[in-house]
């Protein structure tokens, strides 16, 4: 689809709906909501043993409960994969011609070990005002409110123009062994085409009160890519050193790497980001954030930011770093092989084979070899984030956090929006759920959430979704 297309489709909503009179009172709702997050959460769906088509099954489940037709559900399960199920569902729409939009979120979590957990990682702890649990976050929040915003809608009988397709599906953890949304692209494309796509990959700020001070919405990612450095060597014994060693070789490679640079290169989207730091971040951070808005752009400045915030860094610019280190074969012989791995995350447009050039130069040694393979997602570019787009979540946000600045900005990680921006689906994170400096600790120990922040990203996914679906083209 067109951009200007996109731009028309969002633009229609931004001024024509108001929140209805339900969404300001009492939610008698909500005690279903938590009986469907608590189902989800504590369904295991780690690679290891857990099973995203159980997951799957289950909100099909109550799906079909709620009255949405058979006919519109599908659990749709790759052979050789039987537990990495997904689900995809249509909320039928009063245009067939109109685009529809599609809810993305996905139902696989990262490993938890019980005897490292404070609580058990799958049963859903409420405590002091939050909810524990591996996935109470990343991402089963956004996959049970977008369930429960369809189960809302049926039972309102809410009809919206375009189509609302929601997508749960799985491997987003794991993507290099089984990825969902890159299978369904291949396999399964009808299910997965919009106009544009809601993801994880933006949050909210949360200041030292509590309080809401920003709302992010993501457009654009960075690629992941993992580079294997190898140097080999015919070895030998021990006590006869030479005067090249593959370990002191990658060692001093590696080296070299975390001295690096890479230049910094604000896009759109990054530059609007630092302009609204300009008013949220700590006074003594401003002349820093003015400094790398130059052009040129103050290298010195971004050395003092990333010591306040390592996320800066990352957004400035293209980084890598080492991960893992693997060498030799004996205690009492000299190596025969050395072997790294170093993680880059790249900003969009930037080649991969820039990023492989770059570190083979800043070694300085031809003898480590460097491989890589190209993610699927790595041409993906970031899509415009116009106001045609923010202004639907503005209004939807100062009815619920009044005041709450709007903050464009890019993931420095990876989702799974980086293989629809490929497809062409452009795909924009958005969850209206906040956090504070701390964070969901997503993919570490005791991951939580907010009770406050779930129940009211609940509310703000509902009805944006609401003024995305009623637009016209």
């Amino acid at each position: 689809m067109k951009q200007n297309r996109l731009a028309a489709a969002l633009a229609a909503v931004s001024t024509a709906i108001a929140l209805p009179a339900a969404a300001k009172g009492p939610d008698t709702g909500e005690a279903a909501f938590r009986a469907l997050y608590k189902e989800l959460v504590e369904i295991n769906t780690t690679l290891s043993v857990g099973s995203c088509t159980e997951a799957a099954n289950a909100m099909q489940k109550r799906l079909l409960a709620a009255g949405i037709p058979a006919a519109d559900l599908q659990v749709l399960v790759p052979r050789e994969w039987p537990k990495q199920g997904n689900l995809v569902a249509t909320y039928r729409g009063t245009d067939p011609k109109a685009e529809p939009i599609l809810l993305l979120a996905h139902l696989d979590v990262v490993e938890a070990r019980r005897e490292d957990w404070t609580r058990d990682p799958f049963t859903l702890t409420e405590e002091g005002g939050w909810f524990y649990a591996r996935g109470a976050s990343d991402d089963k929040a956004m996959a049970a409110a977008f369930v429960d915003s369809l189960i809302r809608y049926r039972k309102e009988g809410f009809k919206p123009r375009r189509d609302i397709k929601l997508a749960l599906t799985c491997g987003e953890e794991t993507s290099e062994t089984f990825n969902g949304v890159s299978w369904l692209i291949e396999h399964h494309p009808e299910t997965l085409k919009a106009a544009f796509a809601l993801n994880e990959g933006a949050g909210g700020e949360l200041d030292a009160d509590g309080k809401p001070i920003a709302l992010q919405i993501q457009a654009g990612e960075k690629a992941y890519q993992d580079f294997t450095l190898e140097i080999t060597d015919p070895g030998g014994h021990s006590s006869r050193p030479k005067k090249t060693n593959p370990i002191y070789r990658l060692s001093a490679g590696l080296d070299k790497i975390g001295a690096y640079r890479f230049p910094i290169q604000l896009n759109d989207v990054t530059r609007a980001y630092f302009r609204s730091q300009l008013e949220l971040a700590p006074a003594a951070a401003v002349d820093d954030l003015k400094a790398i808005l130059r052009d040129p752009p103050d290298e010195a400045a971004a050395e003092r930011l990333w010591d306040i915030n390592p996320g800066w860094n990352s957004m400035m610019r293209t980084t890598c770093v080492a991960t893992m280190v693997e060498a030799g074969h004996a205690p009492n012989a000299l190596p025969q092989r050395a072997r790294a791995n170093v993680n880059c995350r790249i900003l969009p447009g930037v080649p991969m084979e820039t990023v492989k050039n770059t570190l083979s130069h800043a070694m300085g040694d031809d003898g480590i070899a460097i491989t890589g393979v190209e993610d699927p997602g790595s041409k993906s570019k970031a899509p415009t984030l116009s106001p045609q787009v923010t202004d639907p979540v503005r209004k939807v946000a100062e009815a619920i956090w009044p005041g709450v600045a709007i903050v464009p900005t890019m993931s420095t990680g990876a989702t799974d929006g980086r293989f629809l921006n490929a497809a062409g689906t452009p795909t924009y994170g958005l969850s209206g759920m906040f956090h504070d400096a701390e964070g969901s600790r997503a993919h570490g120990l005791n991951e939580r959430i907010r009770v406050k922040s779930l129940l009211d990203g609940r509310r703000f996914l509902y009805e944006v979704v609401k003024r995305y679906a009623d637009g016209v083209e």
